[in-house]
């Protein structure tokens, strides 16, 4: 199914229940102006009936009277109206016998409310006479004379055609002036929504007329203050998209550029061989030092490729940077006993939110870097500290320090201190890594009475919360 788009649901949501409100509405005014008509004309009614009684005469007393009424049926046309409607009345005892008027009117056999709506003592029903349906009003009506007193029974009925006419009057009225309602709140509604959700079309078609690959921000300075944390949420998507495809470019380029030399190298070496300039084995020596640069080249670069990829993702742990740094320097124990290095190793518990292979990475650059500067017989330390919000990990060798030159690059990738031993992407993951983790990394030259006498390489991290 075709999903609803954001103006029909909007139009749907405000006119179907302004519709149905409008429709309740209807009806109700319909029901007020229907009891209002009723009303009216049951106060025809009931003049009706008083005009009749005022006819009324009486001889004997209560049980014994004898009732007498000459009406004439003039005297009710006063209430007829319009001629649409016919009036039958009844005048009875309270037992029910016929004085005048109709006898086929059924007698009323109702009762009078406790709280009438009018000064009278009188009854309102409807009820069917000559096959036709019929308003009634019913009026016990006392009588004094001189000569007696007595209880009237004056029924006064109406056919129903004037209140049908006039109700259907009211029904159309009332809902011609609902349904131009209707139609003057759908076109305000319609003309609302388009005016709303016109900034989301504008950006809508601002993305669509973009070229392909075009990740610059959006520029929505005019968006509603409700639609600009979406346009900030995009622009915060398409700048890591950029910054992905910046660095896949970087590191298709870089790959290319760097891994080129390490195969000329080695196909010149090959051939060397081949050709018997050099002696075989030396040749086979050469070819495993070139192999061996090419491969920590590569599997460095795939590591600064990782770094990368795992910024982007979120699951991160709780992981304790001791553990990770003397599993590491267990892990290099040969290369520092190769060189007989004093190494010592002091750590408290520091817990970092990141991934293994991050802070492992981050403690191996920083450690194969320092062990490699290390002299023989040299010394080397690997410290971590912790305050309230961060943890440091330094790491102070005895080599040669850096230059204030080199310290200017030595982050750039393949700016090694040394070209022959090293692809000069370590220090550049290791900035990666600690950048990614939201903290910094920092060479300091270890001076004693103007000597350089070592280099202190340094991690902060920000600890868990």
């Amino acid at each position: 199914m075709k999903a609803i788009s954001l103006r029909q649901y909007l139009l749907l949501g405000i006119l179907v229940p302004v519709c149905l409100l409008v429709i309740v509405n209807t009806f109700s005014l319909y029901s007020q102006a229907l009891s209002a008509v009723n009303t009216a004309y049951d106060r025809t009614l009931l003049a009706s009936a008083k005009s009749i009684g005022e006819q009324l005469d009486v001889t004997g007393y209560d049980e014994k009277s004898e009732l007498r009424v000459t009406v004439p049926y003039a005297a009710l046309e006063a209430f007829e109206a319009d001629n649409q409607s016919r009036l039958f009345y009844r005048v009875s005892t309270l037992n029910g016998e016929t004085i005048s008027g109709f006898a086929q009117l059924p007698f009323w056999r109702g009762h009078i409310p406790a709280k009438p709506p009018y000064a009278a003592l009188v009854d309102f029903y409807d009820d069917v006479f000559m096959e036709d349906d019929v308003r009634v009003a019913v009026l016990l009506q006392p009588v004094a004379s001189a000569q007696g007193r007595g209880m009237a029974v004056i029924q006064v009925a109406e056919t129903l055609e004037l209140r049908q006419t006039l109700a259907r009057k009211i029904l159309f009225d009332t809902v011609w002036h609902q349904a131009l309602l209707i139609a003057v709140i759908a076109l305000v509604v319609v003309v609302v929504v388009q005016r709303a959700t016109r900034p989301v079309r504008d950006l809508s078609a601002q993305l669509q007329a973009r070229p392909e690959g075009d990740l610059t921000p959006i520029a929505a300075a005019g968006a509603p203050r409700e639609l600009l944390p979406l346009v900030d949420a995009t622009n915060a998507v398409m700048g890591r998209l950029q910054q992905l495809l910046d660095h896949q470019k970087r590191f298709v380029r870089d790959t290319a550029h760097q891994l080129r030399t390490p195969l000329a190298v080695l196909k010149v070496q090959v051939q060397s061989a081949l050709h018997g300039d050099i002696n075989a084995l030396d040749a086979l020596g050469e070819i495993n030092q070139t192999v061996d640069r090419a491969t920590t080249l590569a599997n460095q670069m795939l590591s600064l490729a990782k770094v990368e990829q795992l910024r982007q993702q979120a699951d991160l742990q709780v992981m304790d940077l001791a553990q990770v740094v003397r599993s590491v320097a267990l892990d290099l124990s040969a290369l520092i006993a190769g060189k007989n290095i004093d190494f010592d190793i002091e750590t408290v518990p520091a817990l970092i939110r990141s991934h293994e292979w991050m802070l492992g990475e981050l403690a191996r650059n920083l450690l194969h870097n320092a062990i490699k500067h290390t002299p023989e017989g040299g010394t080397l330390a690997v410290r971590i500290v912790s305050d309230s919000t961060h943890a440091a990990l330094t790491i102070s060798d005895s080599g040669p320090g850096i230059s204030a030159e080199l310290a200017t690059r030595l982050y750039q990738p393949f700016s090694a201190g040394n070209v022959r031993h090293g692809s000069g992407l370590g220090l550049a993951i290791c900035r990666e890594i600690t950048h990614a983790l939201g903290g910094s990394i920092s060479l300091d030259n270890r001076v004693i009475h103007g000597k350089v006498v070592g280099l202190d390489a340094i991690a902060r991290l920000p600890l868990a919360s």
